[in-house]
């Protein structure tokens, strides 16, 4: 299976490629800002406006979650909505970047948007196993490679590699949305 930065390199060529990162992330990207916000639509420009934003900065993207562009959208995904709640305003541009005609949103964004964003990921994080925890920790927080992780947690790095992926699993799990693709396409 090709990774999200091969993707993300290949774009440029390739309109299929950023096509597929859509298709791997959109759903979670508008279940983070149906969550934050309650209305389909707004979450909806939101999603475009993170997309467009990617699309506009995929030069820049470093690669530091072994090809997973995830952690990268997601802080994509926070700064639109910070801004968004901060200007008190929701972007259309995103619609007009990407070609896409939508009528613009009738609801102003709220400070209440960014209640519990981040514990949303500590809860999800507190409630993985010790080792797991630790193990997703040392390596997406604190960004160790897998042998110093392995050498943290007394273990093989393959065990180590083990207990990240089970933990970053895990985490995806809790944190996606249960909400449907036609629910983001109607």
């Amino acid at each position: 299976m090709t990774t999200d930065a091969e993707l993300l390199t290949s774009a440029d060529t390739d309109p299929r490629a950023f096509r597929e990162i859509y298709d791997r992330y959109a759903k979670n990207v508008h279940g983070f800002f149906l969550r934050r916000c309650s209305n389909r639509d707004v979450a909806l420009d939101l999603t475009a406006e993170t997309f467009a934003q990617a699309w506009q900065s995929r030069h820049r993207f470093v690669d530091h979650r072994d090809g997973s562009l995830g952690p990268w959208l997601f802080g994509i995904a926070r700064n639109v909505l910070t801004r968004s709640v901060r200007e008190q305003t929701i972007s259309a541009n995103a619609c007009e970047r990407l070609g896409l005609v939508r009528p613009p949103s009738t609801l102003s964004p709220d400070e209440s948007w960014l209640e519990e964003l981040d514990g949303d990921i500590a809860d999800a994080l507190a409630a993985l196993p010790p080792s797991q925890r630790r193990a997703v920790e040392l390596r997406v927080i604190d960004g160790l490679d897998y042998r110093d992780v392995s050498d943290e947690l007394q273990c093989s790095p393959v065990a180590a590699r083990i207990r990240v992926s089970r933990g970053l699993d895990s985490l995806r799990s809790a944190l996606t949305p249960k909400i449907t693709t036609k629910e983001i396409t109607q």
